[in-house]
């Protein structure tokens, strides 16, 4: 039996994901670094849009959520502080404001990990 405290297994890339024409783009460790900080912030505002649609109970253009009383109501901008550094992303926002995120909580400028 595996212990809460062991160290979580990492999860391999699928095979061929990263090619030798991708890799082809990064000429220092600082693009390297770039790149990571706007693959974070992607996978962060992707979790949060995921996060807004079980708040919800429908994804975005979906016409279930028509005459539901909440609704989307656009994004803000949030800059947060991750491994990467800082970095700005875009929060979604409900018509009746009582969204809360959990990944990044309100008044929090760091991610929460599990």
């Amino acid at each position: 039996m595996e212990s809460q405290f062991m160290s979580k297994q990492r999860t391999g890339l699928p095979p061929g994901l990263i090619t030798k024409e991708f890799l082809k783009q990064f000429k220092s460790e600082e693009d390297v670094s770039n790149f990571m900080k706007d693959l974070h912030s992607q996978v962060l505002e992707q979790m949060l849009q995921g996060e807004m649609d079980a708040h919800l109970g429908y994804e975005k253009n979906d016409v279930s959520g028509n005459n539901t009383g909440n609704s989307r109501n656009g994004n803000f901008p949030k800059t947060i502080q991750t491994e990467h550094g800082e970095s700005t992303i875009q929060i979604p926002r409900d018509r009746n404001g009582d969204f809360e995120p959990i990944i990044v909580p309100k008044h929090k400028s760091r991610c929460q990990t599990p």
